[in-house]
């Protein structure tokens, strides 16, 4: 059995890879390792420990803390780091910065110092995948729609998310082209499903719906995004994490470009909610106008390529909030109900 260290697993992204990974195979025993900052929810992995006794670690830290990770890796010398730990949300970088250099930068920097001082003398067997953005890429014209962001793209971050995220992978590549440590990195085009803390765009848009509260949309809402299930998202990062070549740069995208104030509108129609809840607001600083991921590299090279249709799984996920609404509930409190209050309130 294969020892896979998964970091910020109890996030969106992270959990949902956690139950992909029990969903598929019984090869792997897992170590997750989160802060549980306000994004982290033990509830997203509700039963896993009780379910997987034999097969499940949870540890509660920072990936800053080098004498935690150094641990980590004497007691289960991990054959796999996936990280997802990170500070995500644009607008809370825009905010806080200093927070995102050192969970972004300095955690990751954490890892790969210890993960290449572990495995120095067995790199070939070991893997350390970092998970990435397309945000890193900045912004593509809106009237060009052949245009979109390849692994040779440059970057140009916008954002001090993205400017944070962008550093980190360039950490990454320097691990590989200095020591030749064994890295790869996947860059994702906007995720949704289930588990999403409500200070992104849909269950945001759910939850305010649900409640006949106005709907904050920025500027004129026609910011294009490209959209991927959150569970193929995962499929795509396994793929890599097994099959990529060392070194490489992976984009994982879901070909659907759809422009913010369609996504709002269509939560409405599914919802039976009138538009007159949208409220448009001042436009977040240096946002990026569009985004599209061209995946053709890992669909060539790997054989991966998304399975669900959006207009199905827009359905599933909303289904999903709805279904699940003291998870909601719980999570609509405390430092979150202050952070969209500082947001949005006066707006």
């Amino acid at each position: 059995m294969k020892n896979i260290l998964i970091t910020g697993g109890a996030g969106f992204i992270g959990s949902n890879f956690v139950h992909y990974i029990f969903k598929i195979t019984e090869d792997y025993y897992v170590i997750n390792l989160d802060k549980l900052t306000y994004a982290g929810n033990p509830e997203n992995l509700a039963g896993i420990g009780e379910k997987f006794p034999d097969r499940y670690k949870f540890i509660h830290g920072d990936i800053c803390d080098n004498e935690l990770i150094e641990k980590i890796f004497d007691e289960y010398n991990p054959d796999y780091v996936v990280n997802f730990a990170a500070e995500s949300h644009v607008d809370r970088s825009i905010l806080y910065p200093n927070l995102f250099i050192e969970t972004n930068v300095l955690g990751a920097s954490t890892l790969l110092n210890i993960a290449k001082k572990k495995w120095i003398n067995d790199f070939e067997s070991k893997r350390f995948l970092q998970v990435g953005t397309d945000e890193v890429y900045g912004t593509l014209p809106e009237d060009n729609p052949e245009i979109k962001f390849t692994e040779q793209t440059p970057i140009q971050p916008h954002s001090p998310y993205s400017a944070s995220k962008a550093s980190a992978d360039l950490l990454v590549q320097a691990y590989f082209d200095t020591y030749q440590f064994p890295s790869l990195i996947t860059r994702c085009s906007n995720n949704y499903g289930p588990y999403q803390f409500p200070e992104k765009l849909i269950p945001l848009m759910i939850n305010n719906a649900v409640n006949n509260k106005e709907l904050p949309v920025y500027g004129d809402g026609k910011n294009i995004r490209d959209w991927l299930f959150v569970e193929d998202h995962c499929d795509g990062i396994f793929t890599v994490l097994m099959n990529g070549k060392i070194g490489e740069v992976y984009n994982i995208g879901g070909n659907n470009e759809i422009k913010n104030i369609d996504i709002v509108k269509n939560i409405l129609g599914y919802l039976n909610k009138p538009e007159t809840l949208i409220k448009y607001v001042t436009d977040r600083l240096g946002h990026d106008r569009r985004y599209s991921i061209d995946a053709s590299k890992i669909k060539t090279e790997l054989g991966w390529e998304p399975k669900y249709k959006f207009e199905e799984q827009i359905k599933f996920t909303i289904d999903w909030y709805l279904n699940n609404k003291k998870w909601m509930d719980d999570v609509i409190s405390g430092d979150y109900q202050k952070y969209y209050n500082l947001m949005y309130g006066n707006r």
